[in-house]
């Protein structure tokens, strides 16, 4: 079995993602990852729930626009993308954990982290 990965992801975002209510996340990179993804809130050391990230689909100004509704960014009206290449993290299958795991939190992890096996 792969070791889980961990995204790193900011409030109030993490909350919406995993309510549902948001299935991009937009980020300035590509990423080949696939499958369950574990979701860690930025500074709180703990891993508050999982998702499946299916893909990953580079965006144009209109792309990001139209899509408020996947992403939650204010986004009608914008004149530029966030990145110089962004890119949707399409998610799918958020699952709250009741009790958040908490972690040990590697020196210079910003995107990603590796989990231990005991958290999946």
């Amino acid at each position: 079995m792969e070791q889980m990965k961990g995204l790193i992801i900011k409030s109030p975002w993490i909350e919406l993602i995993l309510d549902g209510k948001k299935t991009w996340e937009i980020r300035g990179s590509n990423t080949n990852i696939r499958g369950t993804i574990a979701l860690i809130k930025s500074g709180s050391g703990k891993v508050f729930g999982e998702v499946d990230l299916i893909d990953s689909v580079e965006l144009t100004l209109e792309d990001y626009r139209k899509s408020r509704k996947l992403h939650g960014v204010q986004s009608e009206n914008v004149l530029e993308l966030p990145y110089r290449r962004t890119y949707a993290w399409v998610l799918t299958n958020p699952k709250i954990y009741r009790d958040p795991i908490p972690y040990k939190h590697p020196m210079g992890a910003v995107i990603w982290v590796n989990l231990p096996d005991s958290i999946n």
